[in-house]
């Protein structure tokens, strides 16, 4: 039986190490057996859930070290969409950490993405992080269901299994909507995922791409099971799983399915939890919009890398003179001219420093005392789910029902909440527009433009494009200026710049089992 039970290091599965050897090597130190319920608690609570990196250890602009890749969880994902644009002031001697050179080729759709500005290679440390998780997921997903023929704690038990498949599931609809095609009904089933793992042994074989249809498949299987173990359970805070985020999770997943009749069920299961929506009108400057305490934060966990992706600035010098510098990114204009007179978000949800808008839905980097700091890599709240719901009832034709859930978050959103008065096409695009205004920096921009191209009913117009603004330092005065754009097509005209490459060293681990598309290098097209 000790066979089956050592269950860290012989399920864990990586899709590329140089060698099974050394992989083995690196995290032998992690082996163990795991024995009860409560063994298995432990390890899915130490092993499983995103790393939490607290902004307490931000203390300078210069945070994005790449060396063996970055420690934080995919910061690129924030700069590649249209609510990002560079922000730079001041000149630096030196460059290299900071986050325009780090993530310059994402915002700019480049070649290969992971290579900075200064034509320095690292490392995708995400694709790593994401399977060695899964690997011990898919062991105790399978040991909590042994457990329980020995009349183990049936209670801890489905806990377990429940988070266990919740999380597998989220990690699973991250790796697919990064490194995999969109959802597309019509295409689904040929169109490439990511591999998918799901036995609790080793395997000796290489891996290819599953279907992004297998991959959805396997994502409602495990969150429909996941609500089912969890049903009852209230979890001790949001940074643990209940049946509440399961539903929440589900109705995100049958959103881009275009599975509009589930995507309203689990929507409703989720909005009968003890959850609100928090009302901007009672809002002080300096309190937090999103925390893990908030009344509309159903799960959150992962660190906060927008606080390192969006800094303000940094002070320093410019030859013996005193300046504030900044080399990283700001919220875009095309974003800000989204929000309408009287929508208490533009304040709350930002702040200006150096003439630019900062996101700031949560403390920042210089309120590193904050112990109520969100992880806004995997997040889930409450207006998601109601405006989950709500462009599914659009899809529908329901608009009567679509606009009755748009004034449960625009109530609390405005002194006088707007009439909305949309129909047809133009209300799913208001709702879309919603989403954005209500949802940016949490991770939903970059793959609901991607899911919008594909939709069924209302596609993105095959004119859609990206502009991102490039900027030159003129040393002699000292300035920046606007030099020109780079420019991203739609996704069916420029479909391999909206799939972030699977790194080198998963592909030669498996033996060119995996591919990737070729990217096209971009020019920067001149003012």
């Amino acid at each position: 039986m000790k066979k089956r039970v050592l269950i860290y290091i012989l399920s864990v599965f990586t899709l590329g190490c140089v060698s099974c050897g050394d992989f083995l090597d690196e995290y032998s130190q992690n082996q163990r057996y795991a024995e009860t319920a409560q063994d298995l608690d432990e390890l899915l609570r130490g092993e499983c859930f995103m790393a939490f990196q607290s902004s307490y250890y931000v203390s300078s602009q210069e945070t994005m070290s790449y060396s063996s890749g970055l420690t934080m969880n995919y910061p690129w994902l924030h700069v590649m969409d249209d609510d990002a644009e560079e922000f730079v002031s001041g000149g630096l001697p030196y460059t290299d950490s900071y986050p325009r050179n780090v993530l310059g080729s994402f915002y700019h759709w480049g070649a290969d993405p992971f290579l900075t500005l200064e034509n320095t290679q690292y490392k995708d440390n995400d694709w790593e992080k994401f399977y060695k998780n899964i690997g011990v997921l898919n062991s105790i997903i399978y040991m909590a269901n042994d457990f329980r023929s020995k009349e183990e704690d049936i209670e801890l038990l489905n806990r377990v299994e429940g988070e266990a498949r919740f999380l597998r599931a989220g990690y699973y609809f991250l790796l697919v909507n990064i490194y995999g095609m969109p959802y597309c009904k019509a295409t689904a089933s040929k169109d490439a995922g990511v591999p998918l793992k799901t036995s609790e042994h080793v395997e000796d074989k290489y891996f290819s791409r599953s279907s992004v249809e297998a991959v959805y498949s396997l994502i409602i299987e495990d969150l429909q099971r996941a609500a089912v173990c969890l049903k009852g359970i209230t979890p001790s805070s949001t940074l643990r799983v209940g049946e509440t985020a399961a539903n929440a999770l589900l109705s995100r997943v049958y959103l881009y399915m275009e599975n509009y009749e589930a995507c309203i069920a689990a929507a409703n299961e989720a909005m009968g939890g003890a959850y609100s929506v928090m009302d901007l009108n009672n809002w002080t400057s300096g309190q937090n919009v999103v925390s893990w305490t908030s009344p509309e934060t159903i799960f959150t966990q992962g660190g906060n890398s927008m606080i390192l992706t969006f800094l303000s600035y940094t002070s320093g010098w410019s030859g013996s003179t005193p300046v504030n510098q900044a080399f990283s990114f700001q919220a875009s204009e095309d974003l800000l001219e989204c929000y309408a007179a009287g929508d208490l978000r533009r304040t709350a949800f930002f702040k200006s420093s150096l003439h630019a808008a900062i996101p700031d839905k949560y403390k920042t980097w210089v309120d590193y005392s904050d112990t109520d700091e969100v992880g806004m890599d995997f997040l889930i709240r409450l207006p998601e789910v109601i405006l989950n719901k709500a462009e599914a009832l659009a899809m529908l034709n329901r608009e009567g029902e679509a606009k009755t859930e748009l004034e449960k978050l625009l109530s609390k959103r405005f002194a006088v909440a707007p009439s909305v008065t949309e129909t047809g096409e133009a209300l799913i695009d208001f709702i879309r527009d919603e989403r954005r205004r209500e949802l940016c920096f949490e991770g939903h921009r970059w793959f609901d433009l991607r899911r919008y191209a594909v939709n069924s009913i209302r596609p993105l117009p095959e004119n859609f494009r990206i502009r991102h603004q490039n900027n030159d330092y003129e040393a002699n005065s000292m300035t920046w200026y606007e030099n020109g754009y780079y420019e991203l097509n739609a996704y069916t005209q420029d479909h391999a710049a909206w799939i972030v490459p699977i790194p080198n060293y998963a592909i030669e681990f498996n033996r060119g089992e995996l591919q990737n598309e070729i990217r096209p290098n971009r020019e920067l097209i001149r003012n």
